[in-house]
């Protein structure tokens, strides 16, 4: 499933939830099940004992020691965790940590924990390019920014899989097979990245869970000095924040949830979901693009501008076009699709967008949409790949059972799924395969998430989000004890920091305050 990552106003840092590389362009999230209807789950997530288990207390004890890193005013240091918590004496694992420290005036309000999503966003990049120096100044001001990168993510034990150049190969690999020898290729492909990741990080693989990343954060509150967790989390960030919640109810400070995501849908309706999202925010992009002179898809209808866009997906699955890139790659349909989804994000975005579609429709020349696709993947210049894809797959792969269990699975599924959206139905379907080869049986399962007990808890959506959908907040908001929904009516994902003055202040008085935004507050 997507998700993505939360666009920072500052550089267009995306943060939050991420896709999963073209070959798995949908990040598997959860999913118990494989029916065609949305179903919800009836298990609750259950709070772990308030009391610290015996062996842990090392770990909860642990002194942070501080270092500069590199970049002025950050401090730095390394944290250790048990590697398994079922077995703490098996090993540790170390995350890495960073902070900027309160800058004064008013009295300190202890540490404020960020997270852009993912899953497989660098925290500790993303504070350091913007949270710890964008967010509000008074935030800033009363708050100890810190980030620490999940188990597995950037710093931390980062997993591994396929070198730049197969992961250039898996990232065009057709998504939309055509017939049995596409649908070979597919699969093969997904065979292949994950037995990359097993080969390369074997051991990691079991042990990176959002709720093993849950616990993480516990010690690392206690390691920092505080009673309560005070965090902000953007879409993935928000189901990692929610698990923290009901794992740690009584220990839930001031919880800021923006682009929510429901832990309760199988992993199927979560694509699906997704799926509908994108054809949503595409419908938003295409008005306004029909409306101006110079639209590449047309000044036609909205509908006439979908048919082009998928015409035109369709000529580069038969004939990718030149992107003048020094590794000789094309602009076939995987890239260019993962290239308009990429600014389906953030309006700011479509602008660029429309010229890059331009270039290809018009000129054949794909390096717009080429720089769009590897700006989403993380990919230098030089054709390196962060870590992001390969996290991204091995924690949503972990946390709840694959989409379908097999190819003739999905293909009952795609009707679902191509009136979800007609442009990307099809795509979106086969590439939440991926997790149906992965070499790690999934340890989680879907699960509402109460948090009985827990402070106030701020849930944000955006009512044309692509990448979390609008239902999904209003589910998660309905599901904890201490939810409260606030709403932003508009376009991209994510709210806070995009440009609204009522979303802003008003989650900038929970943070500062303690005081929530009433239940069912609605922005523009």
């Amino acid at each position: 499933m997507y998700f993505r990552r939360h666009h920072s106003p500052v550089r267009g840092l995306r943060a939050c939830g991420t896709l999963l590389a073209v070959a798995g362009l949908l990040m598997s999230a959860c999913s118990p099940g494989s029916s065609g209807s949305t179903r919800t789950a009836d298990v609750s997530l259950a709070a772990l004992p308030r009391a610290t288990p015996a062996n842990l207390s090392a770990y909860y004890g642990q002194s942070l020691h501080w270092r500069e890193c590199g970049v002025p005013g950050f401090e730095c240091t390394t944290m250790k965790a048990p590697l398994d918590y079922a077995k703490p004496d098996a090993g540790d694992i170390k995350l890495a940590v960073a902070r900027k420290k309160a800058t004064g005036p008013g009295k300190r309000l202890g540490s404020l924990l960020v997270n852009p999503g993912g899953p497989g966003g660098s925290a500790i990049g993303y504070l350091q390019s913007y949270a710890a120096l964008g967010y509000p100044e008074a935030v800033r001001a009363r708050y100890d920014m810190v980030a620490i990168d999940p188990r597995g993510v950037a710093r931390s034990e980062p997993v591994e899989c396929l070198d730049g150049k197969q992961m250039d190969a898996y990232t065009q690999t057709d998504v939309t097979p055509d017939d049995q020898a596409e649908m070979n290729e597919l699969s093969a492909a997904f065979k292949k990245y994950a037995a990359g990741c097993e080969a390369k990080s074997g051991e990691v693989l079991p042990h990176v869970s959002t709720i093993e990343a849950a616990r993480d954060m516990d010690i690392l509150r206690a390691a920092l000095g505080d009673d309560k967790l005070n965090y902000v989390g953007a879409s993935y960030g928000t189901f990692l924040g929610a698990t923290y919640a009901g794992l740690y109810p009584e220990r839930v400070g001031r919880l800021v949830l923006d682009g929510a995501m429901d832990p309760s849908l199988s992993a199927r309706d979560l694509n699906r979901d997704q799926t509908a999202g994108f054809e949503t925010a595409f419908q938003s992009f295409a008005k306004d693009c029909v409306r101006r002179p110079d639209c590449p898809l047309g000044t036609g209808s909205v509908a006439d501008a979908g048919k082009r866009l998928k015409s035109f997906f369709t000529e580069l699955d038969r004939t990718p076009i030149p992107t003048g890139d020094p590794a000789g790659r094309k602009l076939g349909e995987a890239l260019a699709t993962t290239g308009v989804i990429a600014a389906m994000y953030d309006e700011g975005e479509w602008a660029q967008l429309r010229s890059a579609l331009s270039s290809a429709i018009k000129d054949k020349d794909g390096a717009g949409l080429l720089a769009l696709s590897d700006s989403y993947y993380e990919r230098d210049g030089d054709g390196t790949y962060a870590n992001l894809m390969a996290a991204n797959a091995a924690v949503n792969c972990l946390d709840l059972p694959p989409s379908f269990k097999s190819p003739d699975d999905l293909k009952a599924a795609l009707p679902s799924f191509e009136k979800a959206s007609p442009i990307f139905g099809h795509g979106l379907a086969w590439a939440a395969l991926n997790c149906t080869y992965w070499p790690v049986k999934a340890t989680g399962e879907a699960h509402r998430i109460e948090a009985k007990g827990a402070a106030p808890i701020v849930v944000v959506g955006t009512t044309r989000d692509p990448a979390t959908p609008y239902r999904w907040a209003q589910a998660l908001a309905g599901q904890l004890d201490s939810g409260t929904l606030l709403t932003y009516e508009g376009d991209g994902h994510t709210a806070y920091g995009r440009g609204s003055a009522c979303i802003d202040s008003a989650i900038n008085a929970y943070l500062l305050d303690g005081t929530p935004p009433k239940d069912g507050k609605r922005c523009s």
